[in-house]
């Protein structure tokens, strides 16, 4: 009889953001996002000349938990998220332990999308999600073994999630993504008239 066993598992991990930690407002979480993006005009000018649709934090501010208690909140229950992730993948970090790299806002308006990536010398990464209105982007996750397949046909409409090229997840508002920095993904084009906003991150091993 034959026996079919799947490898290589990848992880996706996923909870309520207040699984951990004292729970964040997300109305102070949504209205600090705005506020910082109106007045950001070094990231606002970085979006501008690399053609960013909307507004990220990415390029110009590194210090978001100091600068806003919300964030600091924000950043004390993914440590514990993280850390939970980290046991379900067996790490042995030894001596080490996994620390918050970056930490960065997201706003895409409608139209707005953000092309396929990977987030290279990270660990951990992930999305805190703050505003999902209806028709917002899902995150878009690619298999990694995408391209050593090659010659290999396409699989059917219907296949079963795990052996799919392309797995899509719809976040909920105060949900937390979590996967390995190596898994390639992006925000396919938001249809939404309102803005989708979100707090993204990475974890390194010191």
């Amino acid at each position: 009889m034959a026996s079919i066993s799947s490898l290589f598992v990848t992880r996706l991990y996923r909870a309520p953001l207040a699984a951990h930690g004292t729970p964040v407002d997300p109305d102070e979480l949504s209205a600090s996002c705005c506020s910082i993006a109106e007045d950001d005009a070094a990231g606002q000018d970085w979006c501008a000349a690399e053609g960013y649709p909307g507004y990220t934090s990415y390029a110009s501010l590194s210090d978001l938990p100091w600068r806003f208690p919300v964030f600091q909140q924000l950043k004390d229950s993914l440590d514990a998220h993280v850390a939970a992730f980290a046991e379900d993948l067996e790490f042995d970090l030894g001596e080490g332990r996994l620390e918050l790299e970056d930490l960065w806002i997201n706003i895409l308006p409608e139209g707005g999308m953000h092309s396929s990536h990977l987030h290279p010398h990270s660990v951990i990464s992930g999305t805190t999600y703050v505003q999902m209105p209806d028709g917002a982007s899902a995150l878009k996750l690619e298999d990694p073994r995408s391209a050593r397949m090659m010659a290999a046909p396409p699989r059917r409409k219907g296949a079963r999630e795990d052996l799919r090229t392309f797995v899509y997840v719809t976040p909920q508002a105060g949900e937390v993504l979590l996967w390995e920095s190596w898994l390639r993904h992006e925000v396919p084009m938001n249809m939404a008239e309102e803005d989708r906003i979100s707090v993204s991150f990475n974890y390194k091993w010191v």
